[in-house]
């Protein structure tokens, strides 16, 4: 590779805007004091051609039957490389079209096919995780990707954990030092990234043989590690914001507010608010629906600093779940922070409910086992359910369950189905103690419905449920594992 030009290119970026210095939100959810937007090139054609010309020049293999750019600013740059060096490309999709063919992926291929991925930066990987699974789907052979800023935060990391080979133009630090070495940053800002990148790795988990490991060092069971220290295991922000939320607000009490009015649902989060970190809603059970209802939500979660869980139980191919939950009368992706799907589907509901949310930060939970006698989840369906989360990290937090059925610190595993009192109910209902469901089974939040909903004092009964599911929790980490 010409050093002489990717200096070159490295300052004619700086001089178009494309390295930006302020407060940036990255698509994980985390702050940047730096950004890295490479799409000003497309009103630069030199120096976009220039940049092609570098990612070219650094690919590991010269045999490749196509060239596929990751959406959006990889598909102008593959655009670039597959007319100077007469290779064809592929078109992926952000989401499938609603007419015409509706195909994700665009141009010929054939099975067996090998392609290469470009990529203008990556931070944790996701987006070009996501288009090689997508073609690794159709049968392409994909190992290979050329990203031209790497930005150091453990993304090469992750991607070499699913079999996928990175190779970068530039990372960060050395694009910094070819700024600070011809004036255009000073000392300060160079250490001031240093010190960055060197506080917020986004590399993940990998699970192997049912142990995780990061950075090739094991990781402590997830029943044992504090919700604080699990923040740094995630590369979800919703994830990551829960952790937090639940470790400063000391609850990991999730209520289901099954009611059948607005007044009442509006009434019940006012005064379950200040003890949960969830609230879990049946948004089509309300009678008298609107916008209004979830307007007034919002400004409760806001104010008593919890999320919003709609438990829609998605569980149908990915197509029509993007449209469930991108549309409708409810909407369910506009208000939302997560919601529950089934993994019966297999992995299109993930990427349908993903094309659905669009860029917004939104979480899956996948249901894993239910509550209910004569639940048909057999340890083979978990498996796969363990096996879908695994692979869609980037959008599902975690798993619904009755029992511990993953280890890993990245998933919380949501319990229902708890009441301090009470067995069962007749239509085949069955309860286990706060306490049981967090030592015994495993649970990282409760879901608690009639125990509180129907309560003579809800806020009284929220307080209650909390105070000995956080405690459970407090004893199960100061547990020997």
């Amino acid at each position: 590779m010409d050093e002489a030009l990717v200096e070159q290119c490295a300052l004619d970026l700086y001089k178009i805007g494309a390295i930006k210095f302020g407060s940036f939100t990255l698509k994980s959810g985390m702050q940047s004091p730096f950004y890295f937007d490479l799409r000003t090139v497309v009103s630069h054609p030199k120096i976009m051609e220039t940049v092609a010309k570098l990612l070219w020049a650094v690919r590991p293999s010269s045999n490749y039957d196509l060239v596929c750019g990751v959406a959006y600013t990889g598909l102008p740059i593959a655009t670039i490389m597959s007319l100077r060096e007469d290779i064809p490309m592929l078109i992926r999709r952000k989401e499938t079209k609603g007419y015409g063919t509706k195909k994700l992926v665009e141009g010929n291929y054939s099975k067996g096919c090998s392609c290469l991925m470009v990529e203008d930066v990556i931070v944790s990987g996701s987006s070009v995780y996501e288009t090689v699974e997508t073609l690794r789907e159709l049968g392409l052979e994909v190992k290979d990707a050329v990203v031209f800023l790497d930005r150091q935060q453990g993304g090469a990391a992750n991607l070499n954990a699913t079999g996928i080979n990175v190779v970068s133009v530039l990372g960060i630090i050395k694009l910094m030092s070819i700024l600070h070495k011809h004036g255009c940053i000073t000392s300060e800002v160079l250490e001031s990234v240093k010190e960055f990148i060197g506080t917020h790795n986004e590399t993940s988990i990998v699970t192997k043989d049912k142990v995780s490991y990061k950075n090739g060092v094991l990781v402590k069971d997830r029943k044992h590690c504090t919700f604080e220290s699990r923040i740094a295991t995630t590369d979800h922000p919703l994830a990551r914001n829960l952790f937090e939320l639940m470790s400063t607000k000391k609850t990991n009490l999730c209520v289901a507010a099954d009611v059948s009015t607005s007044q009442e649902l509006l009434t019940l989060a006012d005064k379950v608010g200040p003890h949960i970190c969830l609230l879990k809603t049946h948004i089509d059970i309300l009678q008298d629906f609107s916008q209004n209802t979830i307007d007034k939500l919002k400004v409760l979660a806001e104010k008593y600093n919890f999320l919003l869980f709609e438990d829609r139980k998605f569980g149908d191919i990915g197509n029509t779940v993007a449209q469930q939950y991108g549309g409708g009368s409810h909407n369910v992706v506009e208000w939302a922070h997560l919601v529950t799907a089934h993994g019966l589907p297999g992995d299109g509901i993930i990427k349908g409910l993903m094309s659905a949310a669009n860029g917004r930060t939104r979480g899956c939970v996948l249901i894993a086992q239910m509550s209910s006698e004569g639940t048909l989840t057999s340890q083979e369906y978990v498996q796969g359910c363990i096996k879908m989360a695994e692979n869609h990290t980037y959008f599902v937090v975690g798993m619904v369950s009755q029992s511990s059925v993953s280890s890993d610190p990245r998933f919380i595993l949501f319990t229902p189905g708890v009441q301090l009192k009470k067995a069962g109910d007749a239509l085949g209902q069955q309860y286990v103690t706060p306490k049981a469901a967090v030592l015994e089974r495993g649970a990282d939040v409760i879901i608690v419905g009639r125990g509180i909903t129907q309560a003579e004092d809800p806020a009284a009964a929220a307080l209650m449920y909390k105070e000995e599911a956080y405690a459970a929790y407090l004893e199960r980490i100061t547990q020997k594992s």
